[in-house]
């Protein structure tokens, strides 16, 4: 697993001090719900806070709460928030060891639950095939060597379209260019990610060479595909999993049975991402909609699940 810097463990650590002395969320409110501040986990958010509706529960708008993982791990241990459908694990292995959190060495009452999407998402770094083809690049060791290639603003370095600041694959790719060979030669180029991304399909439709951090279930997978103007340098497979509060888990065993047994096919995910992508515009009803038909679809197994869950509380 990738260290952080001691720099962004004293400041979530500082962070959480702050929300924990504003009180853990009374359980007679609603559930609170946050989501992922990147637009390919909005539908599942909107489905999460749906299911647990029909369970009989008030729920927060998850839209209302769309955070960084930077800033919503440390919450969901002070107790401001009772869960989300975001989790990307072992991306986000960071965030559940107390060190980073709090500054100490203590158990987190956070875990993840049940397999969202199991072993089928998948994280990492890509540059464009032209350019992989015509200088034989099959690592991040051929990007150094060849980074001018990649420079984009002139300062020497390849430029790598990285993440939004706070995401923990922002943290990792910082990480991995202060320790590994390649990094002297690369810089993360960070900012909004959709604007990143669009930024790489015009360079690369433009036969521009482009050095850019991707990830599945995305909209970027339909236009910057695999083995055919894309491909991979490095990947990692990551699990999607709902993370909650463990207190709130114990008070609510109802919720924690639905949270372990919802499961989300990679296609369905993908699907959605690729009609959010090729709208003009996309709104908070529009990502609302799309989960009423996800349910709507699937309305025997979603049954299945309720069922499960009751018995359970």
């Amino acid at each position: 697993m990738i260290k952080r810097s001691s720099t962004a463990i004293a400041a979530v650590a500082a962070f959480v001090l702050v929300l924990s002395a504003c009180g853990v969320q009374e359980e007679e409110g609603p559930v609170a719900i946050a989501r992922a501040n990147w637009s390919s986990g909005y539908m599942q958010a909107a489905i999460y806070a749906e299911l647990i509706t029909e369970l009989g529960y008030e729920v927060t708008d998850p839209a209302a709460a769309t955070l960084s993982p930077y800033s919503f791990y440390p919450a969901l241990a002070a107790g401001q928030y009772d869960l989300w459908a975001n989790g990307w694990f072992p991306l986000h292995d960071f965030y559940l060891e107390g060190e980073n959190v709090t500054g100490q060495a203590v158990d987190l009452p956070i875990e993840p639950v049940g397999w969202q999407v199991a072993q089928g998402a998948t994280d990492g770094l890509m540059i464009d095939k032209a350019t992989a083809d015509s200088l034989g690049i099959t690592s991040m060791d051929g990007v150094a060597a060849n980074a001018g290639a990649f420079d984009h603003d002139g300062d020497g370095k390849a430029d790598l379209f990285g993440c939004n600041v706070g995401w923990g694959c922002e943290s990792a790719i910082n990480e991995q260019i202060a320790n590994e060979s390649w990094g002297s030669s690369v810089e993360q180029i960070s900012g909004t990610y959709d604007e990143l991304a669009a930024g790489v399909v015009d360079k690369v439709s433009a036969g521009q060479s482009a050095l850019f951090y991707a990830w599945t279930p995305n909209w970027t997978n339909t236009v910057l595909v695999d083995g055919q103007n894309a491909v991979w340098l490095q990947s990692n497979v990551n699990h999607i999993r709902a993370v909650a509060n463990t207190d709130f888990l114990d008070r609510n065993p109802d919720v924690q049975r639905l949270l372990e047994v919802v499961a989300i096919p990679l296609g369905d995910i993908a699907a959605q991402n690729a009609k959010m992508a090729a709208a003009d515009e996309y709104s908070e009803a529009d990502v609302q909609a799309d989960a009423q038909a996800w349910i709507a679809a699937n309305r025997a197994q979603v049954d299945d699940w309720l069922a499960t869950a009751r018995a359970a509380g």
